[in-house]
C-alpha cells in the first residue's frame, strides 16, 4: 500500500461511511501554537488535532533535542487517547509540505500500525468541505501496548558512524543550515561529518509529493552504490527527516531509518564534532 493518498480517494473513502481518522498536523516551528489555531478555524470535517509538541514529542532534558520522541509507553497511552484502534485508518496531513503529517506517519509505522497514509498535497490539494467545529478524540475502545520504535537510530550509532562510515546520514535541512549559515533555531551551526545534504523540499512539486519514478531517480542518483537499508535520516529535530524517509518508501526503496535526535541532540555535546 502505497503511504499516500490523494484528496479524491479520501473523499470517497469519507463518503463511503468507511471508519477513518483524520489528523490535522499543521504546526508552526517558530509560533507553536499556530497550527492548533489554524486548525480550530477551519479544518476537514471530522478530523482531530494532533500537536507536534504536545502529542508527537516526549520530554525534553536539554540533550535529547528540541522534539524527542516520547517513550514507547507514553507513546501508547497517546495513541489510545487519540483513539488510534490497531485498525484504524489514520490519515495524516497538514500545509507545509506534509512535513508534520510525515512524523505521526512514521511514528505510528514504526510501532506497529500498519493502516496510515498522508494526504498528498495536505490542505492545498483538498477540495471538499471544511469544518469549524473542534472535534474531541474519542479514546480507544482498547489500551494500546507499548512497542518500541523500529527503524530508530541512536546518537551512538552516529558518533560510531564516523569511524565506520558503514551508513550514509542524509540531512533534510535546508543547504543553508546545512552548511552552518542562518541557523536560527539550534544554538550551533553546521551539520554532522559526512552528512549528505537533501532537503525534503526537493520531495516536492509545489505541495504534492513527485511521482514515484522521479523521487526514485533521485534518490538512486543521489544514493549511487548504497542500499536504503544503509541510510540513516536525520534534520534539526527528527521531523523533516521523516520526509525524506517518507519519499524513499514513495519511490519504493524501503528499509532506510531515522535519528530522531537530529542535529539539536548532536549539537547539545560539544564533544561531537562538527562540519561546515
Amino acid at each position: 500500500m502505497t503511504p499516500l493518498i490523494s484528496a479524491n480517494q479520501l473523499e470517497e473513502i469519507i463518503n463511503s461511511g468507511e471508519n477513518v481518522l483524520l489528523c490535522d498536523c499543521r504546526f508552526d516551528l517558530v509560533k507553536p501554537e499556530a497550527g492548533r489555531k489554524a486548525y480550530e478555524e477551519s479544518h476537514i470535517p471530522g478530523a482531530i488535532h494532533v500537536d507536534l509538541d504536545h502529542d508527537m514529542s516526549g520530554s525534553k532534558t536539554g540533550s535529547n533535542g528540541r522534539h524527542p520522541l516520547p517513550s514507547p509507553e507514553a507513546w501508547a497511552k497517546t495513541k489510545t487517547r487519540l483513539g488510534i484502534n490497531p485498525n484504524t485508518l489514520v490519515v495524516a496531513y497538514d500545509k507545509q509540505g506534509s512535513v508534520y503529517a510525515s512524523r505521526l506517519w512514521w511514528m505510528l509505522k514504526a510501532t506497529g500500525h500498519a493502516n496510515v497514509r498522508v494526504l498528498d498535497g495536505g490542505l492545498d490539494a483538498w477540495n471538499g468541505p471544511m469544518g469549524t467545529i473542534p472535534r474531541q478524540p474519542t479514546p480507544a475502545t482498547q489500551a494500546i501496548e507499548p512497542m518500541p520504535f523500529v527503524g530508530l537510530v541512536l546518537v551512538d550509532e552516529l558518533v560510531n558512524n564516523l569511524q565506520t562510515q558503514k551508513n550514509l546520514v542524509l540531512d533534510a535541512r535546508t543547504n543553508d543550515r546545512y552548511h552552518g549559515q542562518n541557523e536560527t533555531l539550534d544554538p550551533v551551526g553546521g551539520h554532522i561529518p559526512g552528512a549528505v545534504n537533501r532537503c525534503f523540499k526537493e520531495n516536492l512539486s509545489a505541495s504534492a509529493f513527485k511521482a514515484p519514478e522521479q523521487l526514485f531517480k533521485d534518490f538512486v542518483d543521489l544514493l549511487g552504490s548504497t542500499k536504503p537499508a544503509e541510510v540513516i535520516h536525520q534534520c534539526g529535530s527528527g521531523v523533516t527527516a521523516c520526509h525524506n524517509l517518507l519519499a524513499m518508501e514513495v519511490a519504493g526503496l524501503k528499509g532506510s531509518r531515522i535519528y530522531a535526535g537530529s542535529w539539536s541532540e548532536w549539537c547539545a555535546d560539544p564533544k561531537r564534532p562538527v562540519a561546515l
